[in-house]
């Protein structure tokens, strides 16, 4: 039996972990060609089975498969759709002082999202589950699928397939109710969408670099949320589904900066999931003030440990931040995490495991502080 709370919990993390060496490894020789999928699969399971042990021996109700069977935090799952296939990208991500590899997602036929491959990789997590935990299955938000998807239509044309974006929309929808229904009928009850198409509108200089005017900017936000809303509504009311609004996580850089003002109103106030993990780890992140959006019980996750560098942060700076956040949204509704996934690519942020734990035992101390747990 799984734990009687769902996520949030007042100590929390995003999802994904560094993965070891030997899957490294792994993957590297299934690459070269010198070991088949079995062989990759035995490494990754053995893989996953220690970190949950790791997971619960950290005290998290929280356990996820650290996202080791991917390269991507948001591609492999797009690439699990038939009618999507994996493609060179016509221009890599620029993050700051650094490009991601040349990999994306394109449309090629219609979408579907039957026997997506994420399925049986939470099945393999559900069987871990005991009186104390429960298991999360993270994936990148529709908003982030059609934005990708659109993105690519000039260097993938998908005309023969979607005459208009709208038809594709739909069934990115489609899709991901077919996938989401899977996952349910196989014990899922703690979905969690990654997002970095909010925090794009909340930068000048990203949005001048895409070409996006005031109108474009709300356009898009109005677009995040029908998608995003689409795939919620009416889905069983013992499935939780959160989001992690995100700027970027690549090998310890970043892609966007800026408070979350800009889209607050639509964000916090309009999209229809259970709580946000929210990006407050520096300077770039802005205040507080925007939670003051969120609208019936919603809570907020804070994540003010960083997962981009491997000094410990002081607790007490840490709980005065929380008694801070705390007058804009009652203590009750608030959790603590840390900012982002450890490795939202295989490339994995600039920390070793040993400092990676040490940032999570940090939240819990704090957390088991300020909540009681």
């Amino acid at each position: 039996m799984a734990y009687a709370s769902n996520a949030p919990f007042h100590a929390d993390v995003v999802g994904s972990y560094l993965r070891p060496e030997a899957l490294k490894q792994a993957r590297a020789d299934y690459e070269a060609g010198t070991i088949d999928a079995a062989a990759l699969k035995a490494v990754e399971d053995k893989a996953i089975e220690n970190l949950i042990a790791r997971q619960k021996q950290a005290g998290l109700h929280v356990i996820t498969d650290g996202e080791f069977r991917r390269r991507w935090w948001h591609f492999d799952f797009m690439w699990g759709f038939a009618g999507v296939e994996h493609k060179a990208a016509a221009h890599r991500v620029a993050f700051h002082d650094e490009v991601t590899p040349a990999d994306t997602a394109a449309v090629t036929g219609r979408l579907d999202g039957h026997n997506h491959p994420f399925v049986e990789h939470f099945k393999f997590v559900k069987q871990f589950e005991d009186e104390n935990t429960v298991a999360r299955q993270t994936m990148p938000s529709p908003a982030q699928t059609l934005f990708v998807l659109t993105g690519n239509k000039t260097a993938y044309p998908y005309d023969e397939f979607y005459a208009t974006d709208e038809e594709l929309a739909a069934d990115i929808v489609k899709a991901y109710r077919q996938t989401i229904a899977e996952l349910y009928a196989a014990g899922c009850r703690n979905v969690q969408f990654d997002d970095c198409t909010w925090t794009r509108l909340c930068d000048p200089a990203v949005r001048e670099r895409l070409g996006w005017s005031d109108e474009d900017a709300e356009r898009l936000q109005q677009q995040n949320l029908d998608i995003i809303n689409a795939v919620i509504d009416g889905q069983p009311d013992d499935l939780v589904i959160n989001t992690h609004v995100c700027r970027g996580n690549f090998h310890s850089t970043w892609l966007s900066s800026g408070g979350y003002a800009p889209v607050a109103a639509n964000l916090f106030g309009k999209e229809n999931v259970n709580a946000y993990y929210l990006e407050f780890d520096d300077d770039r992140s802005g205040d507080f003030a925007p939670l003051a959006e969120l609208s019936g019980d919603k809570k907020v996750v804070l994540g003010l440990i960083t997962s981009k560098t491997p000094e410990l942060e002081d607790p007490a700076v840490i709980k005065a931040r929380i008694e801070e956040a705390a007058q804009v949204v009652p203590l009750e509704r608030l959790c603590l995490s840390t900012q982002c996934g450890f490795a939202s690519t295989e490339e994995g942020n600039k920390l070793t495991e040993d400092q990676q734990w040490a940032k999570i035992a940090l939240v819990k101390s704090i957390a088991d502080e300020v909540w009681g747990n």
